[in-house]
């Protein structure tokens, strides 16, 4: 397990984990790090067979629910009775499954763009990006990523990163048979009859832009709730935490705060236009 503890700049804080999304690495949450630890002991970590941890082979027949696990261990190893819990995309999905089945270990669970069962047109995104890697190659499927990450706009006016970005992904490429691994995984998961069991607050925050996967599937988590605090934002990608760091954060935060070891629930209906 490769995981990283910062500590906060309050005692006795509680404990936020942050789950990246297909990419697995810790690193992807640098603008979310200062926010939280003003407030929050915070746990990062890298999936296994991502990041520093891409050496791990994961076999045939790899799941969210295995990736739930691993999560658990963290918290075992970090002496973490429980934490809030926030998941971008596949780690999302990870957080979904802890909250079936062992909400003890979650005050609260946050998905960004998220979903609890991939639509037609996620699907046919993940066949593209497969069809690349597979017959082109990673430096094609590397090359394409930001373009299902991020919006036009904001791909043009930051080109120098994206260059910086590109070689850094290839430099620390997963390999194709974990990347493939973690999208067979985040296909398979269905979720749909068990979000009914989650009665955890939770914090569902979706962009109107996302290209990858459609806000809706946010609005069909919430459907199938009794209660949830929903975001939607008019802007900012399938990486909104990263394209409109600030925002999100204040968000974030302030859902953080409102549930304090567990707390109330917001009704579902609240957006940001």
């Amino acid at each position: 397990m490769d995981f990283d503890v910062h500590e906060s700049e309050r005692p006795w804080a509680e404990t936020v984990l942050l789950s990246a999304g297909l990419g697995g690495a810790a690193g992807y949450w640098a603008p979310q790090l200062a926010a939280l630890r003003q407030r929050y002991r915070v746990i990062t970590y890298d999936q296994a067979g991502t990041g520093r941890a891409r050496a791990t082979e994961l076999a045939a027949g790899y799941g969210i629910a295995d990736m739930a696990d691993e999560v658990i261990e963290i918290l075992d190893a970090t002496d973490t009775e429980s934490c809030h819990f926030v998941g971008h995309a596949l780690g999302g999905l990870v957080g979904i499954d802890l909250a079936c089945r062992v909400p003890d270990r979650l005050h609260s669970l946050s998905v960004v763009n998220g979903w609890a069962v991939a639509d037609a047109h996620t699907r046919r995104c993940f066949e593209v990006r497969l069809a690349l890697l597979q017959h082109v190659g990673p430096e094609a499927y590397v090359r394409a990523q930001p373009i299902f990450l991020y919006p036009a706009s904001w791909l043009s006016a930051n080109e120098a990163r994206m260059a910086q970005e590109d070689a850094h992904a290839l430099s620390g490429f997963q390999g194709a048979n974990n990347l493939m691994r973690r999208i067979e995984a985040l296909l398979a998961f269905d979720a749909t009859d068990r979000l009914g069991e989650i009665r955890l607050p939770m914090l569902l925050v979706a962009s109107r832009d996302d290209v990858l996967v459609p806000y809706t599937r946010s609005e069909h988590i919430a459907r199938s709730l009794r209660s949830v605090e929903v975001q939607v934002l008019p802007w900012g990608g399938h990486a909104v935490n990263v394209t409109d760091a600030q925002r999100f954060n204040g968000l974030l935060l302030d859902f953080l705060a409102d549930h304090a070891g567990g707390g109330t629930i917001v009704p579902f209906g609240r957006a940001v236009q």
